[in-house]
């Protein structure tokens, strides 16, 4: 299969801003990852020799499919684009090359490389190098075509959330795995069982894939594919879904069915004007929320089953 690899770079005042609109633009299409340069980004201390070069240019891209689907997409998204500069200022340009699957899968690794989620807690590419320190809990990630590095906010918002409120032994149900980044850091921070389920057979090898590069036992995980909630059939002490808000709210309307009480449920992904509706269907299901942290815009809501 045949893929368009579709690079908006932009000028904005607001640059920040501007990126996670237009990332936005491409996840509402069902992607789950993009690639986001930025030349001012600065590696951090420790990182290795093998960084790649900085980009010229603020830039996002997305990899749609070369099929009639992906026309449409690429026609909705240069209106939306064109929205973007009349309402916000942000003036965009479309560069789409076409690429092979295999050149896909690899083209966006340059732009990853390991980043610190918080105190601890260092997501770690495997093809590049990384000086750890004795205190950090590293997570060696190869994404593939699932995507989910952690270097997004709502990724590092979960793990930050994941860090403060996981308890020893806590059996734990990540819901849209993708890379099974977020099974890997609550296995590493001593949860008993971890479950992850995903609607993608690709992203469920991948995760399994990643939860053995950890050393993570066999005995302790499981992934399988999945819709939301359903079809799991135990009751966990912390449940995460890592989603879109408007998938997050029909999610909550089965979760009493994989929640223990006084579980906890961690939720990201959710933009700033979906907030409130996300808490207000948390309240409507009884969960009491318990913090909410922000980054970039997105936000991530965690609550105490009732």
């Amino acid at each position: 299969m045949k893929w368009i690899e579709t690079r908006v770079i932009f000028e904005s005042t607001d640059r920040e801003f501007a990126s996670d609109l237009i990332s936005s633009l491409f996840y509402d299409f069902g992607l789950m990852g993009v690639v986001i340069e930025d030349p001012d980004l600065n590696p951090e201390e420790g990182w290795s020799e093998d960084a790649v070069k900085k980009p010229e240019y603020d830039a996002v891209t997305g990899y749609l499919p070369d099929n009639a689907a992906g026309d449409e997409k690429r026609s909705i998204l240069e209106k939306r684009l064109r929205r973007l500069k009349a309402g916000n200022n942000i003036f965009t340009r479309v560069l789409y090359r076409k690429i092979d699957e295999e050149d896909w899968a690899e083209s966006w690794k340059a732009y990853f490389w390991p980043e610190r989620i918080c105190g601890h807690i260092v997501v770690k590419p495997t093809w590049r190098e990384y000086d750890s320190k004795p205190e950090d809990i590293v997570i060696e990630i190869d994404p593939g075509m699932a995507f989910g590095t952690g270097t997004h906010p709502t990724t590092a918002l979960s793990i930050s959330l994941i860090d403060k409120y996981i308890l020893k032994n806590d059996s734990f149900l990540d819901i849209g795995t993708g890379s099974g980044i977020l099974m890997i850091a609550a296995a590493k921070l001593g949860a008993g069982k971890v479950v992850g389920v995903d609607t993608d057979d690709i992203a469920v090898g991948i995760a399994e894939k990643n939860l053995k590069l950890n050393r993570i036992p066999n005995s302790s995980f499981i992934v399988k594919t999945g819709d939301l909630a359903y079809g799991v059939m135990e009751k966990f002490d912390l449940v995460v879904a890592n989603i879109l808000a408007d998938v997050i709210i029909v999610l909550l309307d089965s979760l009493k069915h994989v929640i223990k009480k006084r579980g906890l449920f961690i939720c990201s992904g959710i933009i700033e004007e979906k907030k409130d509706d996300v808490i207000r269907k948390m309240d409507e299901q009884g969960l009491s929320v318990m913090e909410i942290l922000s980054r970039e815009s997105w936000i991530a809501v965690a609550g105490r089953m009732n």
